[in-house]
């Protein structure tokens, strides 16, 4: 298997929240994602770039054509996006429409990544191995498993992505 760069966006969400004490709310603050990558030793090529600080739940459609335009410009043909997980399928549906023949799957965390009982490196893990494998398309990588983008929605009752009909 070639080595494949892979470039990783990252928009927010919970994955790069940081609880400050006891009166605070979480706040988005610089991403954790190259401290993670360096930690997990990722010996293949990839490239991080930060799009911007938001809670899924803050995006527009027009930061959701930011991010399509970065990974359809981008010269890597793999794609990670580290995303809150509330508004990660509208993200998908936007990036399948103006990144087409590129490999993008879509990642975040239930907890942040700066706590110590977190799912965040498991997820990061998860789509970059998503990203070298699947062919193109737009994907999700959560909790061990790989969606369809296109065909998944998150179930906030159980805490977890489903696939759509289940």
């Amino acid at each position: 298997m070639t080595h494949k760069s892979i470039l990783v966006l990252t928009t927010g969400g919970t994955i790069d929240k940081n609880y400050f004490d006891a009166l605070s709310e979480y706040q988005i603050v610089d991403s954790g994602i190259p401290a993670l990558l360096g930690e997990a030793r990722v010996a293949l090529p990839f490239r991080v770039v930060e799009l911007m600080r938001k809670d899924s739940l803050d995006m527009t459609d027009g930061d959701r054509l930011v991010i399509a335009h970065a990974a359809r410009e981008a010269p890597e043909h793999h794609v990670v996006i580290t995303h809150g997980t509330d508004t990660m399928t509208d993200t998908a549906r936007i990036v399948a429409a103006h990144a087409p023949g590129k490999t993008v799957v879509l990642t975040g965390a239930l907890s942040p990544a700066r706590f110590a009982e977190t799912d965040a490196q498991f997820n990061l893990g998860m789509a970059f191995a998503t990203a070298q494998v699947a062919p193109s398309g737009v994907y999700i990588a959560m909790s061990g498993e790989v969606f369809d983008g296109l065909k998944v929605r998150k179930d906030r009752a159980a805490g977890k992505f489903v696939a759509l009909g289940d």
